[in-house]
């Protein structure tokens, strides 16, 4: 489900920078004695999009040969400018196709057709450790996209575009409402897709930073999901003994039962240390009626986990939140300092212990789980980890239920596709301690992981939440 199957677009917002016949270098305006060529045309389709759609750059009445640099420039919501940028050669025509021709140098190479966002990084003189998130998902991410005469690298404000075009890109489609959860102690947002529903459904959960995150979670619900991004490890819950793994049962028991949602098809999806929630929902899974008086099961029927580990105790049910966090910081003296002061927890689980109560009992399982691993991850020991899950499933006979996406070079941060690569950022440790952790990933190798992973994810989850057999008779 695409933006413009949602609205009829405007007319293309196009920003043209008419440079004066002073302005114009010689080879640019002159012809002929008696003539003078037109202004560059840009254009960029759509200029209104879903943040995972493609769109695509193009440049008209250049000269031939030309060289030119597509830039592109993004401002945060934190005041931060984000850039990216391409070195073009425009053909005998005097034009340049994004989705055809290959960028000969900036931050990105080769034939690139998104590469003006995945490669995007901090402007020259920003502050350090940034990364780039979407707070705000009912207002898009503004980029504009412009073209320079000649190849540039850098002083991109002390010169006027030849042409400048201002897109948006959407994580929420038109139509889709927003809700917010507040109930039985549940903290969330809630994304219920336009139409009469009701429709499959899915438990969105981030990892150990904490806080409400819904861009995910608005994203999936432009596709068709009823999503519920859930609020956890906030800064009461990383200093009280208050959060029990029914917290996690409450929250999927009121996606559940909205009557939007198909309640047989509920997907859980957890990233970093939601994986760990994501496994333990799926091993553990109980009826509802044990402990919520309802007919309703808290078994989810299909799982999604990224760039996570099955080690931390809390795959036991009688373990709080606040107890799993004090075994991580004990752990988390294992980690360590690379030359540029970066913190690389991965050693924190290593080896993989080999006692069954320090793991996720990943036999249990009864529904398809998909895992999605950077072979490069620094931040935790997702491939040994994934590879002790395979050999635990395997020999309990549920091996086929697995379905694992490895991606070499690719960091921990595994996000929708087009999101800009971080090798490291800012990080408040369980102790409130601010570090630069290390991600990990290379930028090319992880873009491609993130927009592969994104499109089978969505395909894993139509699969499994649109078909019509019965969770039992999958196993």
């Amino acid at each position: 489900m695409t933006l413009r199957q949602h609205c009829t677009l405007t007319p293309m917002t196009v920003r043209v920078f008419v440079l004066s016949r002073r302005q114009l270098p010689t080879r640019l305006w002159i012809r002929s004695a008696t003539s003078m060529s037109v202004c560059p045309v840009l254009s960029v389709q759509p200029t209104r999009a879903l943040v995972d759609e493609k769109f695509k750059i193009a440049v008209r009445n250049l000269q031939p040969r030309q060289e030119v640099t597509l830039h592109s420039l993004h401002q945060s919501e934190a005041k931060d400018y984000w850039e990216a940028f391409g070195h073009y050669t425009s053909d005998e025509n005097g034009t340049v196709s994004v989705t055809e021709d290959a960028s000969t140098g900036g931050t990105y190479t080769g034939v690139e057709p998104m590469g003006l966002l995945w490669s995007m990084r901090p402007i020259p003189g920003s502050r350090q450790g940034l990364r780039l998130r979407k707070r705000d998902v009912m207002s898009p991410m503004v980029v504009n996209i412009s073209i320079f005469s000649g190849h540039m690298t850098q002083g991109f404000s002390e010169k006027d575009a030849l042409a400048t075009v201002v897109t948006e890109r959407w994580y929420l489609a038109p139509g889709v409402q927003r809700v917010d959860v507040r109930e039985r102690g549940v903290k969330g947002k809630l994304f219920i897709p336009p139409g009469p529903g009701p429709f499959p459904a899915v438990l969105d959960m981030w990892g150990g930073g904490g806080g409400l995150v819904e861009y995910r979670a608005a994203l999936l619900a432009s596709h068709g999901f009823v999503t519920m991004a859930l609020g956890y490890l906030s800064a009461e819950d990383k200093r009280t003994p208050t959060l029990e793994t029914e917290y996690f049962d409450i929250a999927y028991h009121i996606l559940q039962s909205h009557p939007q949602v198909c309640p047989d098809r509920v997907a859980a999806l957890g990233l970093s240390f939601g994986t760990t929630i994501t496994l333990t929902m799926a091993a553990y899974s109980k009826t509802a009626q044990a402990c919520l008086s309802s007919l309703l099961l808290l078994s989810p029927r299909c799982c999604v986990c990224i760039s996570g580990i099955h080690v931390y105790p809390f795959s036991k049910p009688q373990k709080s939140l606040f107890e799993v966090l004090e075994y991580m910081k004990r752990t988390l003296l294992k980690a360590r300092i690379d030359e540029n002061n970066h913190v690389i927890w991965r050693d924190a689980v290593l080896p993989i212990p080999t006692e069954q109560d320090t793991k996720v009992d990943v036999a249990r399982i009864k529904c398809p789980l998909m895992i999605v691993v950077g072979q490069d991850d620094q931040n935790w020991a997702t491939v040994e980890s994934t590879e002790d899950i395979q050999q635990m499933m395997e020999r309990s006979g549920n091996g086929h239920l697995l379905t694992v996406l490895s991606y070499p070079g690719a960091g921990h941060l595994i996000e929708p596709p087009y999101t800009p690569h971080v090798r490291f950022s800012n990080f408040t440790t369980q102790g409130r301690q601010k570090v630069l952790m290390l991600w990990g990933g290379q930028t090319k190798p992880h873009a491609d992981a993130q927009e592969d992973s994104w499109n089978k994810i969505l395909l894993f989850l139509h699969t499994h939440l649109h078909q019509d057999t019965p969770p039992a008779a999958r196993l």
